[in-house]
């Protein structure tokens, strides 16, 4: 998993402790599906749609801070996990242009359809994050996500995932990148549209 952080961030002492940081965040064992292993999925979904971002390497920085902060609360978190991007990654040498997009990327995963038209790097980073719901683990991406919402009550759990996956499916195009689309629409809309049928029925 290192290998991957030290390719764009590095090899520095300060790299290597803020890589180690970040695997000890993603680690937490309060996460269920912010874990490590999405990191891993993100990190090789954008790599197979890094020839469509403006910048690849922020990119990949950006997807290692997406959810470095993970409280269940959306919004808050990837606020916290911007800030963090911004303090660590001047340590790493990291240019202070690209501290500012990776910061600017990481707050754009608080709400994917918020995306504007022409955020080339922004349209890889979301896809990349939502490349889960075009594949073949839906069902158990499904169960950890309410397994880190343990706390909510079931009916308040479907209210809010159902309004989730209303907004989600409500956009034209889930994915903004021509690869993305070919790769995942077509199934995530199918399992996101079953999964909201089973809520609905739920009640």
């Amino acid at each position: 998993m290192l290998t991957g952080w030290r390719a764009v961030a590095g090899h520095s002492r300060a790299a290597e402790a803020v890589g180690a940081e970040l695997v000890a965040r993603w680690s937490q064992p309060h996460r269920r599906y912010h874990t490590l292993d999405h990191l891993a999925a993100v990190l090789a979904a954008a790599d197979r749609l890094a020839a469509e971002a403006a910048d690849a390497r922020a990119v990949r920085l950006a997807a290692w801070f997406h959810d470095a902060v993970y409280d269940g609360r959306p919004g808050w978190d990837e606020e916290r996990s911007a800030q963090l991007a911004q303090s660590r990654l001047p340590r790493c040498g990291v240019p202070p242009e690209r501290v500012a997009e990776v910061a600017r990327l990481v707050r754009l995963t608080a709400a994917h359809d918020t995306l504007a038209g022409g955020d080339r790097n922004g349209a890889v980073l979301c896809d990349a994050d939502l490349a889960v719901l075009g594949g073949d683990g839906y069902e158990a991406y499904a169960a950890a996500i309410r397994e880190e919402y343990a706390h909510v009550p079931d009916d308040l759990f479907r209210q809010g995932r159902a309004a989730v996956l209303r907004r989600l499916l409500a956009v034209p195009e889930l994915y903004r990148t021509p690869k993305a689309r070919g790769l995942w629409e077509e199934r995530a809309r199918a399992s996101m549209g079953a999964e909201l049928a089973a809520l609905g029925k739920a009640r």
